[in-house]
């Protein structure tokens, strides 16, 4: 059997090498082709191209590369119809991987599968549709993703996060860092992304400073993620209570962190599934650019943008997103969830049971979805096998 695989960043290619473990346990004699990073290289992929070239976001970065990531678009699409994979699974980063599926379903008939919904749910709806005409079955993350995926004639299986796979501190782990903290710890993450921390640094900075006054034992430490690490580092320079940043170098404290926090304040996104994974109560905040604002909060299809509130179905996690991101506002949240941090306990325990936690390990889940769905195809040669000229 042979799979394609395409992933353009780290977070896919974490579900990248999940997934191949998967597939490699249930078919021993299965063959990989494709571009992914160091976890879908680790269980055999030989990546056709670096995967960093793709890990490019925003309109700045994109715009001097537009012209080499057309190329690589074609190469990569050329590549899976001269190989003749078995199934194409692209995983995440739409921007480049539903083009690469769509030249693959122009020029042959390869079965296609995305892994990662696109959140129409929250917005754009429009794009289920449009990622139809060239996926054939998606590989979904939250559980009330597959009806929107099928209704737009796609197949869906839900396949769990891979939050719930991830291992966690124990007690006594946890019970060190707080020993070794002295007193209860405040997290907090303002991002893993550049504009994110520049955005958010100074007012998540100025609500501590209210917070600590009234709370002035708190020590806060600062998981910092790996690219935005030495901005973190100059940011929190700036803020009270000295706080203590702990490197991306070092996932064995952060679990620890995690574990021992008594609260966490958060920028909107994974890390809120993390957070619940930990059991750690959170505040979630966040802000954009004012033309960003206004568009995002006009086309906005639910009434909150933290995960743990859309799985569990409950509002218990405060939120403080764009002209609501006012340091007083966010530093009065820190207070009441200070003081009642049991109260968001069931929903991050009814968040993880949804996302598959003590089931099946979302990788293999993943693959048995792929593999109950890959049906024996007799492939007939497309009239062409060449991918046409970028224009």
């Amino acid at each position: 059997m042979k799979v394609f695989l395409v992933a353009g960043e780290p977070s896919g290619d974490r579900l990248g090498g999940a997934l191949m473990a998967g597939l490699k346990s249930l078919q021993p004699d299965i063959a990989f082709n494709g571009i992914g990073g160091t976890q879908m290289i680790a269980q055999g992929l030989v990546s056709r191209f670096p995967m960093d070239e793709l890990s490019v976001m925003g309109l700045a970065e994109i715009l001097p590369k537009y012209f080499h990531l057309k190329r690589r678009i074609r190469e990569t699409a050329q590549a899976v119809l001269d190989t003749q994979p078995d199934v194409l699974i692209t995983v995440d980063s739409p921007d480049f991987c539903l083009r690469v599926a769509r030249q693959v379903k122009d020029a042959g008939n390869i079965r296609t599968v995305h892994y990662v919904a696109p959140t129409v749910w929250a917005w754009r709806p429009g794009r289920a549709a449009k990622m139809a005409r060239v996926i054939d079955h998606v590989l979904a993350l939250f559980p009330f993703e597959p009806p929107l995926m099928q209704a737009a004639g796609m197949d869906c299986d839900f396949v769990g996060h891979p939050v719930v796979a991830e291992p966690q501190s124990s007690e006594q782990e946890a019970a060190a860092f707080r020993a070794e903290m002295g007193g209860d710890i405040l997290l907090v993450l303002p991002g893993s992304r550049r504009g994110e921390v520049s955005r958010l640094a100074p007012t998540f900075g100025a609500a501590l400073e209210r917070f600590l006054n009234t709370h002035p034992e708190t020590r806060v430490v600062v998981p910092a993620a790996g690219p935005v690490e030495p901005l973190v580092r100059d940011a929190v320079r700036h803020w009270p209570g000295n706080p203590i940043v702990i490197p991306a170098s070092d996932p064995a404290r952060k679990r620890a962190a995690f574990a021992a926090a008594r609260l966490a304040l958060a920028a909107s996104g994974t890390v809120s599934l993390e957070l619940a994974a930990a059991q750690t109560p959170m505040v979630i905040a966040y802000d954009m650019s004012w033309l960003s604002r206004r568009i995002i909060s006009r086309m906005l299809l639910v009434d909150t943008v933290t995960l743990v509130n859309l799985v569990s179905e409950t509002r218990t996690v405060p939120e403080f997103i764009g002209e609501k991101c006012q340091p007083d506002l966010i530093a009065e949240g820190l207070a009441q969830v200070w003081t009642a941090p049991g109260a968001q306990a069931d929903a991050m325990a009814l968040t993880m049971q949804r996302l598959g936690q003590g089931g099946t390990p979302p990788g293999l889940r993943a693959a048995e979805a792929v593999l109950a769905r890959l049906q024996p195809r007799q492939i007939q040669p497309p009239p062409s096998t060449r991918v046409p000229p970028v224009s």
